[in-house]
């Protein structure tokens, strides 16, 4: 079984649409299994407060396939992506809408996307468009959920 994300076509081609969902198993190295271990542990706790488990991981998976779909409609031919930075990218638009909800300032909470959006820009190798799409997701998501309270 292939975990890593290709390109829609390819997805299109082969029917192996479990990429959407499998990518966020694999990580390309220690330090990025890390990091993102690390922010779904920050992200994730407040979340699930506000939400509840089940509400939460709809939005983490919500986020996980609009980054994955969003990363597998713009890659090129032979680029893949790994990773689940595109659901916590998700996590990041949930936290700014509960954040405006209660009334907190969220100016910290777009300084910190900003910079991740930058490091992803500076750095290389990084997909913007799978943290792109998952935060789309997440804004989304959350709003919808929130809304239905």
């Amino acid at each position: 079984m292939h975990l890593v994300l290709p390109n829609l076509d390819y997805l299109k081609a082969t029917n192996e649409w479990y990429r959407i969902f499998t990518v966020a198993l694999v990580h390309a190295g220690l330090l990025h299994l890390g990091f993102n271990m690390y922010a779904l542990m920050v992200l994730g706790n407040p979340i699930e407060a506000a939400f509840g488990k089940g509400k939460f991981l709809l939005v983490f998976f919500i986020s996980l396939v609009t980054g994955s779909l969003t990363s597998a409609y713009f890659a090129s031919a032979s680029s893949y992506s790994v990773g689940a930075s595109g659901a916590i990218f998700g996590l990041f638009g949930a936290l700014v809408i509960v954040g405006k909800r209660i009334g907190a300032d969220v100016r910290s909470i777009y300084v910190i996307i900003g910079i991740n959006f930058v490091i992803g820009f500076v750095l290389g190798g990084i997909d913007w468009k799978a943290h792109l799409g998952g935060l789309v997701g997440g804004l989304v998501s959350a709003t919808f959920i929130l809304r239905k309270r």
